[in-house]
This record gives C-alpha cells, structure tokens and sequence, in this order.
C-alpha cells in the first residue's frame, strides 16, 4: 500500500469534538505535527473529515 504524512496546518481549537477525535485517532497531537499512514479507505475517511485543518501528501 501507499502511504501518506499528514501534517495539521490549522488550529483545533474552535473545531468541533469531532473533528477534535478524528485528529487524536489519526495520532496528531499539536500544530505542524506530522504523522505517516497507509493509504487505506479508513484513513481517508478520516481525514476527510478534517482535510480543511491539515495537509495530505503522498509518499
């Protein structure tokens, strides 16, 4: 599978609990901290949900 690193580029604080929960799930824990998944259909479920507080790209 391919993979990605996801990086927050927006501030959670005015989001929704939600999206505050798809962000601790994804493992993302402050601003401009990146992470590395598998591009499987669950994650970008996930960061769909939140794709307007981070930035995808394909590794």
């Amino acid at each position: 599978m391919a993979k990605i690193k996801i990086t927050q580029i927006k501030s959670r604080i005015n989001a929704p609990k939600v999206q505050k929960l798809t962000l601790d799930a994804l493992g993302i824990k402050k601003m401009h901290h990146s992470v590395i998944k598998e591009d499987t259909p669950s994650v970008m479920g996930m960061v769909k949900r939140v794709h307007h507080l981070v930035e995808v790209t394909k590794l």
